[in-house]
């Protein structure tokens, strides 16, 4: 199983980086760096995945990539 693909951008408006996994819904998580947006960010996907197999719901498989990746082929 490959991972989930990590968007981290800057937000002028929050004044920092956020970084989402397109694949979970609504995971996402804030940081003043890139590094430390990745370091929560991936905190917060352990945290889906775990809330997920509680509750009995659906793990999406990673299918998630950018265009760039799909024109590079």
């Amino acid at each position: 199983m490959s991972d989930y693909h990590i968007n981290i951008f800057y937000s002028e408006e929050d004044g920092g980086y956020i970084a989402d996994i397109p694949d979970l819904d609504s995971c996402s998580a804030f940081g003043r760096t890139p590094e430390e947006a990745l370091a929560e960010v991936e905190r917060a996907k352990a945290a889906w995945i775990e809330a997920a197999k509680r509750e009995g719901k659906p793990i999406p498989e990673p299918r998630y990539r950018p265009v760039i990746y799909q024109a590079a082929r």
